[in-house]
């Protein structure tokens, strides 16, 4: 039977991310390039220089984590790209990269809710883990308790209505005078 790629492409707020895939579990490359030196001396993201950087180097980085997985695009089944929630302009870039290149390969695109992403990110940690569960998100822009009650059937319990608890603790961590310290 032969192996499923895909690559997946993320731009949802301050890093460009591309990663291939093999059979929904095993992770083939996963390329990140991070925006927190240029984000740190404004004390947090800005979207409009985001959305600019993400724009420089979104083709390096697919380019990278194709050859770290040893593929090439003609072996790629599928682009998976997130859609949303996120900063507009900067998933804008990762939509209309993945959508541009889908268009030249004839490669099928799939689009990705950002929070979906997170819970299907538990399988390629968990290789066992299968349907039901209860999933907590906790990131910088979401916080959601999750049923996860199938693969694509979900049931959001709870969310946080205004800052997510990531944001907040930097929040708080500036006003008490903390360093702040990105994903260390």
């Amino acid at each position: 039977m032969k192996d499923i790629l895909i690559l997946g492409i993320e731009s949802s707020c301050d890093e460009t991310s591309v990663s291939v895939i093999k059979n929904g579990r095993e992770v083939s490359s996963n390329v990140i390039n991070s925006q927190i030196k240029i984000h740190e001396e404004y004390g947090g993201v800005v979207p409009e220089i985001a959305s600019r950087c993400h724009t420089e180097v979104i083709n390096g980085v697919m380019k990278e984590a194709l050859k770290e997985a040893k593929v090439t695009l003609e072996d790629i089944d599928g682009i998976a790209v997130t859609e949303g929630p996120g900063l507009v302009g900067a998933l804008l870039v990762g939509v209309s990269y993945a959508k541009g290149l889908s268009f030249a390969t004839d490669i099928p695109l799939i689009a990705v809710n950002h929070i979906e992403g997170h819970i299907a990110g538990n399988y390629l940690t968990h290789k066992d883990l299968e349907p039901p569960f209860l999933c907590l998100i906790v990131s910088g822009g979401h916080t959601h308790l999750v049923n996860v009650t199938s693969y694509n059937d979900f049931e959001i319990l709870g969310k946080t209505r205004d800052d997510a608890i990531g944001e907040a603790f930097d929040k708080v961590a500036r006003v008490v005078g903390l360093r702040i310290s990105w994903r260390t």
